[in-house]
């Protein structure tokens, strides 16, 4: 197979398997052995697709920490307030919004396909915010084109602010 690592072979499989567990959530020993079949045929074709640098980057037990703190805390915050600004919208009993396509700057610190990927996921998971495209310009900073329900804000970089919060700040701290 060409360009066949092992390395990424194997944190591919563990990723699968790990979430495997996840979904099956069970540790009855035909459940294992069929989550690890599986995982290492699946792995054997996506390994190419989901590693492309440093194999074992994510296991560091701070990233992993990060991550963890990330989806659980932050995110989690992100969306509660995405929510609740969507429910005054939707709930007001006047039709106000202004949607737009905004191009917003990305950080400069933030240079991973991972971590530009993960901000992009991010900030469509909130709702009333979908990003459409992530772009480079010529000097090599990084751009969302993000379709946001209620443009509040037409600066780029205030609201580029209101769009990412915290979030770009955070996944910068995993994907350095």
């Amino acid at each position: 197979m060409k360009g066949f690592r092992f390395t990424a072979w194997l944190s591919t499989a563990i990723v699968c398997f790990l979430f495997w567990m996840l979904l099956t959530w069970s540790v009855a020993p035909r459940e294992l052995l069929w989550g690890g079949l599986v995982s290492v045929v699946v792995a054997a074709f996506a390994c190419r697709f989901f590693i492309h640098s440093s194999a074992f980057y994510l296991y560091n037990p701070v990233r992993l920490i990060l991550l963890v703190f990330y989806c659980v805390i932050i995110f989690f915050w992100e969306i509660i307030k995405a929510n609740v600004s969507m429910a005054k919208l939707v709930l007001s009993p006047k039709i106000s919004y202004k949607p737009g396509i905004l191009r917003i700057p990305g950080s400069p610190d933030l240079k991973s396909d991972y971590g530009i990927a993960m901000v992009s996921n991010c900030i469509t998971l909130t709702p009333g915010t979908i990003t459409m495209e992530t772009a480079q310009d010529q000097e090599g900073r990084n751009y969302y084109y993000v379709h946001w329900i209620d443009v509040a804000e037409t600066d780029r970089d205030k609201a580029g602010d209101a769009i990412k919060g915290t979030m770009e700040r955070w996944i910068g701290r995993i994907w350095k």
